[in-house]
């Protein structure tokens, strides 16, 4: 598309020059200065001068054959100005050739040579530390409140390895703005210490007594038993010492 346009711009310049170069030349060649004695008012003609004005013959009336060279001189002027532009144009076309080439040289020189980015990902560093936070992983207890500082300091020393001290800067900006969730220990359960129950004879023989907890007592008397109060009656076969 843009093709014609520039046709257009070319051949503008030499079709001006080709309208002033033709309507320049007269038909008789002859140039004619008028001049008005009272006004001295100046005029041009090819022809006789107006009558009370003297005239003065400027360039002398030409030949057909010289009208004809002046002619052709013109068209081989048109000619050469429209070679002259298009060599130009084509010069101009070319120089932004090279120019762009060059350009495009340089970039790829300067992205040869410029520094690859390190990629942490996959660096020594980042496969230690994550060998380190599996293994502090694997040996937490069922209790990790107290190991909880370990596991998070595994933890970032992982993220400082793997993506680097930018991307470690950013990911703490990103942690910065979550709120932090605090898990308390869990409170270990107070069990209040059983009661003691006395004992209580459960059955009787003819020479002891037993109490529910398996313990003897020697018959002192009927109905009469020693126990850790002292001495202890019988109540239907049930007496708590």
């Amino acid at each position: 598309m843009t093709q014609p346009h520039r046709l257009i711009t070319l051949w503008k310049p030499v079709a001006l020059l080709a309208i002033a170069a033709c309507s320049a030349l007269p038909a008789s060649g002859q140039v004619v200065r008028c001049t008005d004695p009272k006004t001295g008012q100046v005029t041009y003609t090819d022809g006789k001068c107006a009558a009370g004005t003297t005239g003065h013959e400027v360039e002398a009336k030409r030949s057909a054959e010289e009208i004809e060279q002046d002619r052709k001189a013109a068209e081989r002027a048109i000619e050469l100005k429209q070679q002259r532009l298009l060599a130009e144009k084509a010069a101009a076309d070319l120089q932004a050739q090279r120019d762009a080439e060059q350009e495009r040289v340089r970039a790829a020189r300067a992205a040869a040579t410029a520094p690859q980015p390190q990629d942490y990902a996959r660096s020594a560093e980042c496969a230690r530390s994550r060998r380190n936070l599996e293994l502090v992983s694997s040996t937490l207890s069922g209790n990790t409140y107290d190991q909880e500082p370990r596991l998070e300091a595994a933890q970032r020393q992982m993220d400082l390895d793997c993506l680097g001290p930018q991307g470690y800067a950013e990911l703490e900006r990103a942690r910065a703005t979550q709120p932090r969730i605090v898990v308390a220990p869990p409170r270990q359960p107070v069990y209040a210490p059983p009661v003691p129950q006395k004992p209580y004879l459960t059955h009787c023989g003819n020479f002891h007594c037993v109490d529910n907890t398996g313990a003897r007592y020697p018959r002192a008397g009927p109905g009469r038993f020693p126990g850790n109060d002292g001495v202890c009656r019988s109540k239907r076969g049930q007496a708590p010492c």
